[in-house]
Parts: structure tokens; sequence; C-alpha cells
């Protein structure tokens, strides 16, 4: 088996490549390395703007439509401590391979190469096959697909359809697509006072009553009842916070943050207005607000894209897969404007974990389910 069509040993490859966020560490080479030679154009978009460089990649085989997209990235989040096993090293034990990227997501990327690599192998496709791979989405995503986006659009290039290759499953290939996302804002609260001694608070104007007042109205009722394809939006406090070190003073200040994930009733503008409204309603003096919105919810209804996705996933594991829009954000959420997109991976119960792994066998299943959607799109 040629190293294209082998999803485990270009994913142990790619995880050999030690590319946390920002460093590619020659992931990218490796795939053009891969790539070209099965008749991929491979263009390297570089972009600098939110702080070190990040490289990407837009590979493109055919020009004629329709052009069925890959997505996802090889940057990877810090291996932290812990490991059995030194996480670089694409160790096999058991049926698994460990490493840091395993499922999130250098192994659905050697899926999506293998796929390709499979389905060429039967003849050439009557479309165009891409691969928008990013090294910025575990990082502030401001130079990854977000650029590559824009340098297609200056080409009036056009996606038709794509699969972002996320992690999607809880436990077993084929449970759960993910056919849209949540918005999240984060917001923070400074509410000031003026610091006294806490034996004369009559002097003083301490500013934590106010602020859990002010926390208990923004949490008092839900946001929402949900949608038909979204759970309700939930706010989560995540901090409360007056660094005071001191027991006999009363603080000048106190702060909190909160971040809301919510489904397609609200809009991040609708939610700050709704945020200020209630802090200018609390009448609570002097508070300062700080809020922002790092994606927008959004959704693929229902269609084409997502039943042939089901068909090849109930025909290669037996599963009816769900169709969710839980979790947190994705690159989906760039991608979405332009073309139907879903989502869909390995398992994800170790991603971000010590011992990061995956099943090997779910790499083959995942990459015929992949090889079966290419070939209802664009094969012969």
């Amino acid at each position: 088996m040629s190293p294209a069509t082998d999803p485990l040993a270009l994913a142990r490859a790619l995880i050999r490549r030690p590319s946390v966020t920002p460093e590619d560490a020659g992931a990218i080479d490796l795939l053009i390395e891969t790539l070209t030679p099965l008749g991929f154009v491979c263009h390297e978009i570089r972009s600098a703007s939110g702080g070190p460089e990040i490289r990407n990649l837009y590979a493109r085989r055919g020009e004629a439509g329709p052009n069925f997209c890959f997505a996802g990235h090889t940057d990877v989040v810090p291996p932290g401590s812990g490991w059995s096993v030194d996480p670089f090293a694409a160790e096999l034990r058991d049926g698994r391979l460990f490493g840091r990227g395993a499922a999130d997501m250098k192994g659905g990327i050697a899926c999506f190469v293998a796929a390709v690599a499979r389905l060429l192998a039967e003849g050439a496709p009557h479309g165009s096959i891409s691969l928008l791979i990013t090294g910025d989405e575990e990082g502030p995503a401001v130079d990854g697909t977000v650029k590559v986006l824009e340098w297609l659009a200056a080409r009036e290039e056009k996606l038709d359809a794509c699969l972002v290759g996320e992690p999607t499953n809880p436990r077993r290939l084929g449970e759960m697509i993910k056919i849209g996302r949540r918005g999240s804002l984060n917001a923070r609260l400074r509410v000031l006072g003026t610091q006294g001694h806490a034996a004369y608070p009559d002097l003083a104007d301490n500013p934590i009553p106010r602020l859990i007042d002010l926390l208990r109205r923004l949490t008092a009722h839900p946001l929402d009842d949900g949608t038909d394809h979204f759970q309700p939006s939930t706010l989560t406090l995540t901090t409360v916070d007056v660094g005071n070190p001191a027991t006999n003073v009363i603080p000048a200040e106190a702060r909190a943050a909160f971040n809301i994930r919510f489904n397609d009733r609200h809009s991040g503008a609708s939610l700050k207005a709704w945020i200020e409204q209630s802090v200018a309603a609390a009448d609570l003096g002097r508070v300062e607000i700080e809020v922002a919105v790092s994606g927008e919810p959004f959704l693929t209804p229902p269609g084409a894209l997502s039943d042939r996705l089901v068909a090849a996933i109930q025909a290669e594991t037996g599963l009816l897969p769900d169709l969710s829009t839980s979790g947190g954000t994705s690159d989906a959420r760039f991608i979405h404007a332009l073309c139907p997109v879903v989502e869909f991976g390995l398992v994800g119960q170790t991603i971000h974990k010590a011992d990061e792994n995956v099943a090997v066998a779910d790499l083959d299943r995942l990459t015929a389910i992949y090889h079966r959607l290419l070939a209802g799109w664009v094969g012969r």
C-alpha cells in the first residue's frame, strides 16, 4: 500500500511533526510532498497579521465543478504532562495510535488523503477535489482558514461543498455529524467602588455586592428554550475575582467573566445589546463591560451533503448518526457562508488530553466513509 492510500502511515508521519500552534514543524511540507504526485496543485498561503507567521495550504486537483473540499488543521495543542508515551513518536499499542493530534486532527487529514488516493485509483473524477488545511485552528484563528478563504475569494474560486474533519464522535465512529455550531461570546465585567476599611463600610463603596447582584440578574432566566436544531443557549460564569489578600480592606473593584454559547435565535450583536441593557437597568453604579464574539451560530440544514454522508456512514458502520449542533466552535463557522458544510471525523474522547489516541481500525473505516462520500459527489 502506498503512503498516500495508507492513512496510518500518513497519520504517523504527521504526528511526528510537532506542529504546536503556531509552529508548522514540516507538516505542510509533508502534505505538499504527498499531494503533488496525486495531481494536486498546491498553494501555500502565509499570514502573520495576528502574530507569528502561519503556514496554510490550499491544494486542488481538477478545474471543473463541482469542487468538493476537505478542510482541517495540522496545528495541535501543547502535549502537556502525564503521557505514558512520547507524544510525538506516533507509537502503536494494542491496535491504537498514540500521539498529539492523532484524533484532533492529523488522523482525519490522513483519511482525507487516503480516500482521495483510492478514488483516483478508480479513475479520474468528473469534478474537482480540494484540501484546505490551516496551521491556526487551535490558536487565535485569525491567520488560518479566514486568510485562505480571502485568498480564494480574490481568485474567484468556488467551493461547492465542504467536510471539516474534526473529531465529532463521542464514543464510536459513526455516532454524530455536526451540521452547525452554536455561537460563542465572552464578556468581562468590572464593577468599580471605593476602597476602605472593613470596620467602616459607610466610608467606602463596596463593589462586591453590586457585582453579585448583577450576576444574579444575568443568570436569573434562561436565554431561550432551544430551536429545532439547537439546544438552549447557556450563560456560564467562568471567573469571579476580587484579588484582595487583606481581611480588613474593602476592595476598590470586583471583576467577573462569563461565556454565552448561543443558538440561532440570537446574534453576537443582540446579546451584547442585552448585556448592556441589563447592566444599565440594574443601575449599579460604575460598571465597565468588554464583549468579544468568537463565532456566530450557523446551520447547514439537512440536505444532499448530510444525506450522502449519513448513507456512507451507515454503509460502513451500520450506525445512524445524529445530526448535531452541540459542542464548541470550529473553522466551519468561516466556511458555511460559502457553501454547505458538515463536520465528521474520528472519536474525540481523548482530544487535548494526555495519551491522545485513536483506533487504527477507525482510520480505515473513516477513510472508507470519506471515499464513499467522494465517489457519490465527484466520482465516475
